[in-house]
């Protein structure tokens, strides 16, 4: 057999538009490039989603884990619609509708669930009312469709309430959708103002997206909807399973009648080969043992609140953080990629977000905790964002 031909387009003609954005995002200071591997180096991680260290201590449930499911396969080989072995998925579903007391449906991913679910919501008549910062997912799913959609600005049930009377008498049905805790300030939805105006308004449907909620808030660790009692107001609450659920995937639950309309007509369900049985499997465990952690989400949240003091105190922290999740606002691109480095010269992994993911003015770096950490570990963070 004779060697393949390598192609090398690095001067090639084809490239030279790419090349040029490429080139304009270094100059800005706002190049990504994937990180080298970096674990087990004994740096204090504070760019990830393990928020209840789950995924850290994963060695810990292996064995139960291979008691239980052991023989759950490696891959499903079909979508969920085509494949044969549906028990781990069914399973993992009646663990979920048990603890929310509705329906739930699995999906790939979290991008999956929110692209496929706002598509699937776009029957003629619908309009969409967004908030401001919600996940790129949800607002590629609306894209995608040429829905008619309108945003509210940030967390302000107010101006949500001018445009549910703006479109009330004009649209048919008013999809409402937020999320629970927002993933770069750390902020929480002003939820109970949300599900009052669900009840004002009949023919308003309320999309939480609980994905940095989920394992952290509640003391089942359902999410914020299950905090403020809330769980019963939520026409679709989504979650995923790869940031405190340790794991991969997302689910969404809602009305038996909306699931199974979703299992007609959301596309990345129908036409997506199914996560691996294994992968269900694992998630399954890893939710019963958050339900039971609700040491590890009142440490958490001790920890949060002693590093936003701290960073108070340094001169970049926000007011704004309710949640794990706590910015340090530089406000410039190459500011915050030097000082990440700093921070990890010093031992302490933090993530420099940058636009488009924050808009001009709100580069930081977020600061992701998790229940492991200590308050020694607070006080080190702090120290030398101070220095």
């Amino acid at each position: 057999m004779s060697e393949p031909e390598i192609m090398n387009a690095e001067n090639d003609l084809r490239i030279d538009g790419f090349s040029a954005v490429l080139d304009d995002y270094e100059r800005e200071g706002r190049l990504r490039h994937l990180p080298p591997h970096r674990a087990g180096q004994g740096l204090i991680d504070l760019t990830g989603n393990d928020y209840l260290g789950l995924a850290a201590r994963q060695e810990e449930f292996r064995e139960e884990y291979a008691r239980r499911f052991g023989e759950a396969s490696m891959t499903s080989s079909a979508s969920r619609l085509l494949a044969t072995d549906q028990k781990i998925y069914a399973d993992y579903e009646g663990l979920l509708e048990g603890l929310y007391g509705r329906p739930a449906l699995l999906f790939n991913s979290g991008y999956h669930a929110n692209m496929g679910i706002t598509r699937a919501l776009a029957l003629p008549g619908t309009v969409f009312l967004s908030d401001k910062l919600i996940h790129a997912s949800a607002i590629d799913g609306l894209r995608m469709k040429g829905t008619e959609c309108d945003r509210w600005r940030h967390n302000d049930p107010g101006h949500l309430r001018k445009l549910l009377e703006k479109y009330a008498g004009k649209a048919e049905r008013m999809v409402v959708i937020a999320e629970s805790v927002y993933s770069m300030d750390g902020d929480l939805a002003p939820l109970e103002e949300l599900a009052a105006l669900r009840e004002e308004f009949p023919n308003m449907l309320l999309y939480i997206d609980e994905a940095h909620g989920f394992g952290v808030f509640g003391k089942y660790g359902l999410g914020l909807a299950e905090e403020r009692g809330l769980l019963g107001k939520i026409d679709i609450l989504m979650a995923t399973l790869g940031k405190a659920g340790a794991s991969a995937g997302a689910f969404a639950v809602t009305s038996r009648r909306m699931k199974d309309y979703l299992v007609n007509a959301a596309r990345p369900l129908i036409f997506s080969t199914a996560l691996p049985p294994a992968n269900v499997a694992w998630s399954h465990l890893m939710t019963e043992k958050i339900t039971g952690m609700e040491k590890e989400r009142r440490h958490l949240r001790e920890l949060a609140s002693r590093l936003r003091a701290g960073l108070r105190d340094a001169g970049g922290g926000s007011e704004i953080s309710g949640s794990q999740i706590v910015p340090f606002i530089t406000g410039d691109a190459r500011k915050a990629t030097r000082l990440a480095a700093k921070l990890e010269a010093e031992g302490i992994l933090a993530s420099a977000i940058r636009r488009p993911t924050v808009p001009p003015g709100g580069e930081r770096l977020r600061l992701s905790l998790n229940a492991l950490l200590s308050e020694i570990d607070i006080d080190n963070i702090t120290e030398k964002l101070k220095e």
